[in-house]
């Protein structure tokens, strides 16, 4: 029998479980931290040295964790968290403003990938209601590790991370229907049911969703504006605890995905004025259970199976890094995306997601042959969905650029066929070139408030010249109440810039705060206008020389001017006279 020390009973301490369960979080995250910190010494993502510490930490190595099934269900949190803190900066109309596009080529790429997948695994001899639970595992991608990486590379916002998420979020509402499909095939249950359980949780979803918009539109704000809660630090930060597990919690409760509900409840809340501090908020709990999460995913990994069995990993990894990406580019090409952004957007899609070991759970059963997944293909399929996801950060980083040497290269095809014109490179517009004339124009990309000062500015003498281009039609409402020409559209898109005649275009001001996205218009505006002399918005000293590489001429750091603005105060202030 276990005597309890004489210590303990002096301290009050007392022997429990939960400790030794405690112990096991800590050392997933003081492993995580080690191996993440040497990560990004090797410039590599922080993600990948979570990824290892799981698998190093997990049974498969040194078997420290006892309970690696409750330890990846808490950090299941941190996905509803971080999906929480993304929906706080997309409020309904700038999730409206993602247009029908990003939707569209999500059902299509969940469609198409469950079939191509399912009937691939069918002509390698899987049963089918195997084959469509693969075909439902690798239609997945990871929502988790796509928009931590896009977030962290500021490109939430460009084309492709717009793209991104919207298929993103068409795959996580489609985890529900995916889990009952899967769910039915393994227990037998019949097609009416199936319909049933279905209908069931579309009302469900509207309900949750309209008790979120009640509660977040018309309560949490109320609370937020007592005097009690502005005072004390501790119960606004409790509230938004409170309001992004709790919209988690009610999802699943509901049948739903909790991932979703936390979204829907951000983006309801993203239009408090709140919403700001509140990310602020549960930004240090969410980042613990984000890198929790990727650790208990590494767990997942099994190395000497994996070396045991290293060809049928590295054929079924391949096989989904190169059919996604080919798939996810058509989808997005066949509802009208650009081929830069298609191209884009399937290389951070081309990876398997952390649903998808819900679904192998559910379809494995309780192993030894009681379900209808294999152990052969359980395990396949859950190393490469480990190993997708170290090279994730490596092909979402090479997105941007195999974009664009993708549309350079169809371009410079295009013009050995003679379909178009070989464009006119000039060299740097002179003294006398840049003056402006009367029937030339001064075009502003983004009307955001960085946009709207600068034509304040320039209003008196160039109202007439002055013409906007801007995705958000309430800015480009608001250019048009200056009395400015506006026009709404992505002006990463050739055919939005030549509607608004860039190539009249004397003066370009890109005013738009996303660093690849102006280094991409930076390179659209000298090929269709290169006399333009060009000022772009560095948000980022370190973004700078990107920009003035890419062929800006004045590039303004607003680090660099925030210094100088704030040195300016202090010494206006230190030269104050004093006043008796």
């Amino acid at each position: 029998m276990f005597c309890m020390p004489a210590s303990m009973l002096v301290l009050g301490a007392t022997p429990h479980e939960m400790w030794d369960w405690l112990l096991e979080i800590l050392l997933l995250l003081g492993l995580a931290m080690t191996l993440g910190a040497l990560a990004e010494w090797l410039r590599q993502s922080a993600i990948v040295g979570y990824l290892i510490a799981g698998t190093v930490i997990g049974p498969s190595v040194l078997g420290l964790v006892s309970k690696q099934q409750d330890v990846f269900h808490v950090a299941e949190l941190g996905v509803a968290l971080l999906l929480f803190t993304i929906g706080l900066e997309f409020s309904i109309q700038r999730l409206v403003s993602l247009g029908k596009a990003p939707l569209l080529a999500g059902c299509l790429q969940v469609l198409v990938t469950l079939l191509v997948a399912a009937v691939l695994s069918m002509g390698l001899g899987r049963g089918t209601a195997e084959a469509v639970v693969i075909g439902a595992m690798v239609a997945m991608s990871s929502t988790a590790c796509v928009l931590r990486i896009l977030e962290d590379r500021a490109e939430v916002d460009s084309p492709h991370g717009r793209m991104a998420l919207g298929i993103l979020l068409v795959q996580d509402m489609a985890v529900v229907p995916l889990m009952l499909l899967v769910t039915a095939m393994t227990h037998g249950r019949t097609f009416l049911s199936i319909v049933w359980e279905l209908d069931v949780a579309v009302v469900s979803a509207v309900v949750l969703i309209a008790v979120l918009y009640v509660f977040f539109t018309h309560v949490a704000p109320r609370l937020l504006r007592f005097t009690t809660w502005r005072g004390n630090r501790d119960l606004p930060i409790l509230l938004a605890l409170v309001m992004a597990l709790g919209s988690a919690w009610a999802a699943q409760g509901m049948g739903l995905s909790p991932a979703l509900g936390a979204f829907v409840a951000g983006v309801l809340l993203g239009a408090s004025p709140f919403a700001v501090q509140i990310r602020a908020d549960v930004e240090a709990v969410k980042t613990i259970l984000v890198t929790l999460f990727f650790a208990a995913v590494g767990m997942f990994g099994d190395v000497v199976w994996l070396v045991q069995h290293l060809g049928l990993v590295s054929a079924v990894v391949t096989a989904i890094v190169l059919g996604k990406a080919l798939l996810a580019f058509a989808a997005v090409r066949a509802c009208g995306g650009r081929r830069q952004v298609a191209a884009a957007t399937a290389l951070a899609l081309a990876q398997v997601g952390e649903f998808s070991f819900v679904l192998a759970t559910i379809a494995r059963g309780n192993g030894a042959g009681s379900g209808i997944l294999s152990e052969t293909a359980f395990r396949a399929l859950v190393a490469a969905t480990i190993i997708s996801l170290l090279i994730t950060p490596y092909l979402i980083a090479a997105a941007p650029t195999v974009g664009g040497w993708l549309e350079r290269s169809l371009r410079r095809l295009r013009v050995r066929r003679g379909e178009i014109a070989e464009p006119n490179h000039v060299a740097l517009p002179t003294a006398a070139q840049r003056r402006v004339l009367p029937h030339d124009r001064i075009m502003i990309i983004g009307f955001g408030p960085a946009g709207q000062r600068a034509a304040e500015d320039l209003m008196s003498a160039h109202r007439d010249q002055l013409v906007v281009v801007d995705i958000n039609p309430d800015n480009t409402q608001v250019a048009e109440r200056y009395g400015l020409q506006a026009h709404i559209g992505d002006a990463t898109q050739t055919e939005i810039l030549e509607h608004a005649d860039i190539h009249r275009a004397r003066l370009v001001i890109i005013t738009i705060p996303t660093p690849l996205v102006g280094q991409r218009l930076v390179h659209l505006v000298r090929l269709h206008a290169p006399g333009a002399m060009i000022f772009a918005r560095s948000r980022y000293h370190m973004h700078r020389w990107q920009l003035v590489h890419a062929g800006a001429h004045v590039v303004v750091d607003e680090e660099d001017r925030v210094g100088h603005e704030l040195a300016a105060k202090v010494l206006e202030s230190l030269h104050e006279p004093e006043v008796d």
